[in-house]
């Protein structure tokens, strides 16, 4: 028992010097606009054992630690409707397959140019740094507001790939193995085919067994299982990539993907993301900690030069590939800085190097510091991004977040040719309006206008909750197209009920979609416009003013009945006796 609560106190003790060093050398990094990433390296160093000493277990933190890349990969995935994905593809596999395969390349033959590794061994070292830091590049693209960007977009493209990547490079290493095979141990081969099943069997359970199982909770009304369901699917799928040999982070994403048109995916992110920043805090810390001071002491001009000739390899290349697929000078120069580090699975892959003997445990503890200290770039790289605008592509743009607002009495959501006429009428009304706007572009024009308008997706519930919608009094969705359903607002009804809302929809099957989730108010988009501009045009011709709005007035009651016949039959058909037009219905058009 003695024995148990020392170790309790011991763990306690270890809990608060790690939090109250990230703590104090993060909001010092802050203040001078350095960045917490380099932070967290800086005083994982300082508390590790080639600091002061005070932690020593760096590895065993190091792993658990690693959930938090998994729990990122996941609420990136919540971002990814497979339609979305569908839309990169190109992006990931053009942009993301020529950086992977000509950085690996360049970096390999530069370990052979310059040093007198085996042929073997500068494949085991050139390939793996041809990865970038998922960890470190994600929460960046996220905090910014540009991970939706075009930029954003492909930079996020290139990180999937490289971690769809591991398993071709855990496959050259086996076949350049010198080690003796396992009993049992499959072949690189073999991982890949199991790979490209588990992702078919995740998808299938996605559909037909997750889906189901939310729709069931949704009836009991629990939020806590909501998230439990969440994280047996991240876990779980996590698990599997694990089992076969993948990156436990694909796994994790695809988990992401199979509830990204779920209708619970804004509660599971507002619930997990806590976790996931402080568990990536904890990862950056432990790496710090890891870091042999003692190797790039005795090494130090090779360390840095390696590092420094990591990082601009990788810029050099990725502003080409860039250009070549067709992005501007400046940021394809961003993506390049951005993308410039070596990544967390170059220690994953340089420890299966070491075990196939291709490398010895000197050479990966030397690469393992290049990583770092390419890593401790980003933050510096980052600032120079900023400070000359470097990865925008939409011009001078402030895509600042909602939460930035001050709180107002109204919330417009889509600031297009339709939320434009919505917010300045409520503005001309006295009513404090945010406004909130998912394309860059569209800001950049309203920004021009004199007009602020946020940045974010607005059918978040905690981008809302952020931006002040519970204490707001209506907020109107006024976004072009058809992505808000009834579920969505079901569920932003529940979060804002003393909010009202009200929805642009896009045609008739979508007015009667949004309907069911019994709003304060619905418009479809051309219906007025349309009656007016016919009216205009009878006017025009001479019809009588008495006519025109009998006709008017008429054409609405139909309408109307219409849309009832249509909302209590759930088919588009009925009720189509009552379009004018139609025989045995009325005179005029429908």
């Amino acid at each position: 028992m003695e024995g148990a609560e020392a170790h309790m106190g011991d763990l306690l003790l270890g809990g608060f010097i790690m939090l109250g060093a990230a703590l104090l050398l993060v909001l010092l990094f802050r203040k001078f606009g350095i960045g917490a990433v380099l932070g967290y390296l800086i005083a994982g160093i300082l508390i590790g054992p080639q600091g002061f000493g005070l932690i020593s277990e760096g590895e065993t933190i190091l792993e658990f630690s690693e959930i938090g890349i998994i729990l990122l990969l996941f609420l990136v995935g919540l971002e990814l409707a497979p339609a979305r994905l569908m839309r990169l593809r190109k992006a990931i596999f053009g942009l993301g397959m020529s950086q992977v395969v000509f950085c690996g390349i360049a970096l390999f033959l530069l370990i052979m140019a310059t040093t007198n590794f085996t042929f073997g061994a500068a494949i085991a070292l050139g390939l793996p740094l041809a990865l970038s830091s998922t960890a470190q590049v994600l929460p960046m693209l996220q905090s910014s507001g540009r991970l939706n960007t075009p930029t954003g977009e492909k930079a996020f493209s290139i990180l999937l790939f490289q971690d769809l990547s591991i398993i071709p490079l855990l496959t050259i290493i086996g076949v350049l193995s010198r080690a003796p095979a396992e009993p049992g141990a499959l072949s690189g081969w073999m991982t890949a085919i199991l790979g490209v099943v588990a992702i078919g069997g995740l998808i299938l359970a996605g559909r037909y067994v997750l889906q189901p199982a939310l729709e069931l909770i949704g009836k009991i009304a629990e939020r806590e299982l909501f998230i439990v369901a969440g994280l047996v699917a991240v876990f779980g799928s996590a698990a599997l990539m694990e089992l076969i040999g993948l990156s436990p982070a694909l796994g994790a994403f695809i988990a992401g993907v199979m509830l990204a048109n779920s209708p619970y995916r804004h509660e599971l992110e507002a619930d997990i993301d806590p976790f996931r920043s402080l568990l990536l805090g904890l990862f950056f810390l432990a790496v710090g900690m890891m870091l042999d001071v003692g190797v790039i002491a005795e090494n130090t001009a090779f360390v840095f030069g390696a590092a420094i000739a990591l990082v601009v390899t990788k810029i050099v290349i990725i502003f080409c590939l860039g250009k070549l697929f067709g992005m501007d000078t400046l940021p394809a120069l961003g993506m390049g800085m951005l993308l410039s580090q070596g990544g967390e699975f170059g220690f994953v892959l340089f420890a299966e190097a070491e075990k196939a003997l291709l490398i010895q445990s000197e050479a990966s503890s030397l690469f393992g510091a290049v990583i770092t200290v390419s890593m401790a770039t980003t933050p510096l790289l980052m600032l120079i991004v900023e400070r000359f605008n470097v990865a925008r592509t939409e011009g001078d743009v402030d895509l600042d977040d909602p939460s930035q607002a001050g709180q107002a009495s109204a919330i417009v959501v889509g600031h297009g040719r339709f939320g434009q006429t919505v917010a300045q009428m409520l503005s001309g009304a006295n009513i404090p309006v945010t406004i909130i706007d998912i394309k860059p572009q569209q800001i950049g024009v309203s920004q021009k206008f004199g007009r602020k308008v946020f940045y974010g997706d607005g059918t978040r519930v905690d981008l809302l909750r952020g931006a002040g919608a519970d204490q707001c009094a209506a907020i109107v969705f006024c976004m072009d197209g058809k992505e808000l359903n009834a579920e969505s607002l079901d569920m932003i009804k529940m979060s804002f009920p003393e909010a009202k809302l009200f929805v642009r929809a896009y045609d008739r099957v979508h007015l009667l979609e949004v309907k069911k989730a019994g709003l304060d108010g619905v418009k479809r988009e051309v219906f007025e416009s349309a009656i007016h501009l016919a009216r205009q045009t009878m006017t025009a011709i001479d019809v009588d003013e008495s006519l025109i709005d009998e006709v008017d007035r008429e054409f609405r009651q139909l309408d109307c009945d219409r849309l009832e016949a249509q909302r209590a039959a759930g088919d588009m058909l009925a009720g189509k006796h009552l379009g004018f037009g139609i025989t045995g219905a009325n005179k005029g058009g429908d």
